[in-house]
């Protein structure tokens, strides 16, 4: 990977060049992939979103601090009666979307759509009349901007890309909905570099509730890059690749310029979206595949376990040490990042539904026990490369019985994606457990009305049918 060319750097921009093909993008040219990918993504992000409203608590303390602050009553807060400035909703249903890691991700690992939606959906409702076409465009827009920049840069799993990454990604796909020019969708990239940030430790580190809520820092920061850029706002031409742009000081100057617009505006990278169906940190989602599968299978009970070993890689050794806070962590958000405690829930209730992982669970002592009992082993070949790596385990019988399984075609993964029917069944039970649950009547016209998206005339409705009374 290598920089451009120094005299590029100005006029040949890559925040030009992305800024063009945003501003440009119109439904028409999209391919089906490309447009199921943003439907699917925008029912499961409000699925996920009405979920945590009522099954995280830590979202609630970003809920009552929106709710506070007041303003103008612009866009909803999922799950909460209330409306507030649009850069605020953005704010509240990103921390929440992310909240549950239940969240979409891309093949190669981290989240777009928890700060692309919670965006777009807010500068949607601000402007009103938005057609379902061009909501469906603007989301494809932040994710294949979003995958393209994911997979070209050299990454040390240092910076957290989902927050640095999302910034940009979601500040192209508002202003795609405000219809920027290319000219201030520039501008707003510029704005947005103010407060792309984040670090991995956020992710990783035990005792932060960051690691849930980060995602609506980026989506507040690119609702309010897009509104100043089309107030007159400017930012630097060179944000990018400019000799102390975003490249030089996040990467080292190391990035694949060629492939981030390889193919650009025809491969929609939003096509290849997975969707989970486990609330718990994607790189886990193999061992729990392996459990469940092998619980399932020889109809284990847990009295029938002596010991579980989780082979891991680089990427899995975060989820496990210190380990015994992994074993028996203290919150939620812990909880989806310690491997041994989501192994050990998988094997007790052999699944991992949004009811699965609460705050009973935490001190649900067959969980615990079995969590003591699981230790991880370092395994190199399972590092994380590029695509998301596999996890292995072995599970040691007290009759002696020894059995090791590898969490293959994992549900959600590029080999077993989930299917629309899948997606409409998890986005039931995830809104049915909001803290204001929509009605059973507005869960099916949701449902219904984002796979005929492309046929709606003003997409805010599908808002309205989920927001429930406002209270103010």
């Amino acid at each position: 990977m290598t920089a451009a060319p120094p005299d590029t750097v100005v006029a040949g921009d890559l925040s030009r060049q992305f800024a063009a093909f945003a501003a440009g993008l119109e439904y028409q040219v999209l391919p089906a992939p490309a447009v199921a990918g943003a439907k699917k993504t925008l029912l499961d992000s409000i699925g996920v979103t009405l979920a945590a409203s009522g099954a995280e608590p830590a979202v609630r303390p970003v809920v009552d601090l929106v709710r506070e602050s007041g303003g103008r009553s612009e866009s909803t807060v999922f799950g909460a009666g209330f409306k507030a400035p649009a850069t605020e909703a953005a704010f509240a249903n990103g921390a929440m979307a992310h909240s549950l890691n239940f969240d979409d991700q891309t093949p190669w690992g981290q989240h777009s759509s928890s700060t692309v939606v919670p965006a777009v959906l807010a500068v949607a409702e601000r402007v009103g009349g938005v057609s379902g076409r061009d909501l469906i465009a603007a989301v494809a827009v932040g994710q294949d901007l979003f995958a393209r920049l994911r997979c070209n840069v050299s990454w040390k799993q240092d910076w957290n890309l989902s927050t640095v990454l999302g910034t940009f990604a979601a500040t192209a796909a508002a202003g795609r909905v405000l219809r920027l020019t290319p000219e201030q969708l520039t501008h707003a990239f510029g704005v947005a570099s103010m407060q792309a940030g984040g670090v991995m430790e956020l992710v990783t580190g035990l005792g932060s509730q960051l690691g849930g809520l980060y995602a609506g820092f980026p989506a507040r920061a690119a609702v309010m890059a897009a509104l100043l850029a089309q107030k007159g706002t400017t930012g630097h031409p060179a944000v990018f690749e400019g000799r102390l742009g975003f490249f030089a000081t996040y990467f080292g100057g190391k990035y694949d310029r060629a492939a981030m617009v390889a193919d650009l505006g025809e491969d929609f990278k939003g096509s290849y979206t997975l969707y989970k169906p486990w609330a718990a940190i994607g790189t886990a989602h193999s061992h729990i595949h392996a459990m469940i599968d092998v619980a399932t299978r020889l109809d284990l009970q847990v009295d029938d376990i002596d010991s579980i070993t989780v082979f891991v890689g680089d990427c899995h050794e975060a989820l496990c040490a210190p380990l015994p806070d992994r074993q028996s962590p203290a919150n939620l958000l812990d909880a989806r990042f310690s491997l041994p405690f989501l192994v050990a829930v998988a094997a007790v209730r052999r699944g991992m539904r949004v009811a699965d992982l609460t705050t009973e669970t935490l001190s649900d002592a067959v969980v615990l026990d079995l969590a003591n009992r699981i230790t991880p082993v370092s395994d190199p070949a399972l590092d994380w490369k590029l695509e998301l790596p596999q996890g292995r385990i072995e599970v040691v019988l007290r009759d002696g019985r020894r059995i090791v399984a590898v969490g293959n075609d994992v549900p959600g993964s590029a080999a077993a994606p989930l299917t629309w029917t899948d997606l409409t069944a998890k986005f039931a039970d995830c809104a049915a457990a909001a803290a204001i649950p929509p009605s059973t009547q507005a869960i099916s016209l949701a449902q219904q009305l984002v796979q005929d998206l492309e046929n709606v005339q003003d997409a805010t409705q599908l808002i309205r049918l989920l927001a429930g009374p406002f209270t103010r």
